[in-house]
This record gives structure tokens, C-alpha cells and sequence, in this order.
């Protein structure tokens, strides 16, 4: 809905779901996932305002036995 206002606290609690479910990815999951894209347009919110993270047509596997992930995007930018 793009004429609904939110309040401080409830930015902070879509902000902070956020932020759990990229620790999710990046730590927990059974498969360790980098989004690479993270941007408002790829968050969509719930009826209850709670966080979904999309697209993630950028995403990589994290190998962890290496020291980092490239960053480098190829194509067009």
C-alpha cells in the first residue's frame, strides 16, 4: 500500500526482521546465502507488517571454508 504511513516503531521492527533473517541466511541456514541486493523495493511486508526478503536473482552460496565472497557484478550496470 503506497499511502501507508508508518510510525518510528514500527520501521524499527521491519528493520530489525530484516536484519534477523539476513543473520538467518548468512549464519543459520542450512545453506549459507549472500543476497547481494538489498534494497527497499526487495523487502515486502505482510499483513502484519512483518519482512520478506525477495529477489534474490543476485544471491551466491557462501563456500565457508573461504576467506570472502566476491562482490563483483558482471553485465550491465
Amino acid at each position: 500500500n503506497k499511502g501507508l504511513n508508518l510510525n518510528w516503531p514500527a520501521r524499527f521492527r521491519i528493520c530489525l526482521g530484516t536484519a534477523r533473517a539476513l543473520a538467518y541466511l548468512h549464519e543459520a541456514s542450512g545453506v549459507k546465502i549472500v543476497h547481494r541486493d538489498v534494497k527497499a523495493s526487495n523487502i515486502l511486508l505482510d499483513a502484519e507488517l512483518n519482512p520478506k526478503i525477495s529477489d534474490f536473482g543476485m544471491a551466491k552460496l557462501y563456500d565457508d571454508t573461504k576467506s570472502h565472497l566476491s562482490t563483483r557484478v558482471a553485465g550491465t550496470v
